[in-house]
């Protein structure tokens, strides 16, 4: 089997991205395409970034209110470049998971214990897909008059898909909570079995062991936490979840007006929930190549046939390949102060 650099895999993201792209641009090019875009509006272009922007530095707001609430003051500069560096990092992993382990490392690095720091990353997934799973509901409710019209049945299919996965993965930190002995049991077996695996490449299997069993410990009382002293963390995450959301979401509407097409709030905003979902699905690095691929079928049914492909390439150079270039910027700064902590960690053992 061959392994992968994370040069080789980000390659392979952009390589299944811009494949489909191409696929999806040349099987609905026709004579209006040109049309489209030649008159499409680059200032819609402009506020479309605005609008991603918006929603990172509102991620970034997140981490340093939930952490805040635990007791920790990290700086919101230094929360939306650990978000930027995980946009990167989630580009050459299956479902996005790679910006993770990124925010909890620069937590740490923040003086956040690991355990509050995984807690803080684990209960930002939470929040997502409570406020994904109530938007998702609102949006059914509201378009219950028409939705057997614009789906067909393999898209019905794809939603209940869609919400089963995102309620099983919201069940995992509950029943982390109500049985946090036996979910530690399952957790230290899987932590024994990485161990006994992989173990002799690092510190010895005991260390290991005694270590997960200590971080395990306070990433269930934080996560308690947050349901106790440490609630409005999770409040107020949870509303600057909704706005972030919100302002990733009308990324795609803006695109469309600057197609000359209208918003289409509700119809996008729900097209939007159901990539989201899918995008967490591990199934590409970063998700490329089947996020095109919902993208077109669901817009299919609200955007003229000559434009998909224009609309796929523009809201894919906002959503995914500035996340590359904003990462990339990100994490030369990480890496730079990287190579500082590891300089200082040598000094003492230098001999002349």
């Amino acid at each position: 089997m061959v392994k992968l650099s994370s040069r080789g895999w980000l390659a392979l993201s952009i390589l299944f991205s811009l494949t489909v792209i191409i696929i999806i641009f040349a099987t609905t090019f026709n004579e209006e395409t040109i049309g489209y875009i030649l008159s499409f509006n680059l200032f819609f272009l402009g506020l479309a970034i605005m609008f991603r922007l918006l929603a990172l530095v509102l991620w970034g707001i997140r981490i340093q209110l939930m952490s805040g609430s635990l007791g920790y003051h990290v700086k919101l500069p230094y929360c939306v470049n650990m978000v930027l560096a995980g946009l990167l990092a989630g580009t050459i992993t299956p479902g996005q998971a790679g910006g993770e382990p990124v925010r909890v490392h620069e937590l740490y690095r923040a003086g956040v214990k690991i355990g509050d720091a995984t807690a803080v990353v684990i209960m930002e997934r939470v929040l997502d897909g409570i406020i994904l799973t109530v938007m998702g509901i609102l949006l059914m409710i509201l378009m219950t008059r028409y939705i057997g019209s614009i789906f067909n049945p393999a898209l019905i299919i794809l939603v209940i898909i869609a919400w089963l996965f995102l309620i099983s993965f919201l069940l995992i930190p509950v029943l982390a909570i109500k049985y946090p002995e036996r979910t530690k049991n399952i957790l230290m077996k899987l932590v024994n079995w990485l161990v006994s695996r992989f173990g002799r490449f690092s510190a010895s299997h005991q260390s290991i062991t005694e270590r997960a069993d200590h971080e395990i410990d306070n990433l269930f009382a934080t996560m308690s936490r947050f349901t106790g002293t440490a609630w409005r963390g999770l409040l107020f995450g949870g509303i600057v979840t909704a706005l972030f959301w919100i302002s990733e979401f009308l990324v795609a509407s803006v695109i469309m007006m600057g197609l000359g097409l209208g918003p289409f709030i509700l119809e996008s905003f729900f097209f939007q929930i159901l990539i989201a979902i899918i995008m967490m699905i591990p199934l590409t690095p970063g998700a490329s190549g089947v996020t095109e691929l919902s993208t077109s079928s669901l817009y299919a049914l609200i955007i003229p046939s000559g434009m998909i492909g224009i609309f796929v390439i523009l809201w894919r150079f906002v959503t995914f390949y500035l996340n590359i270039i904003l990462g990339a910027i990100a994490g030369l700064a990480i890496f730079k102060r990287e190579l500082k902590y590891l300089k200082k960690e040598e000094e003492p053992g230098k001999t002349d």
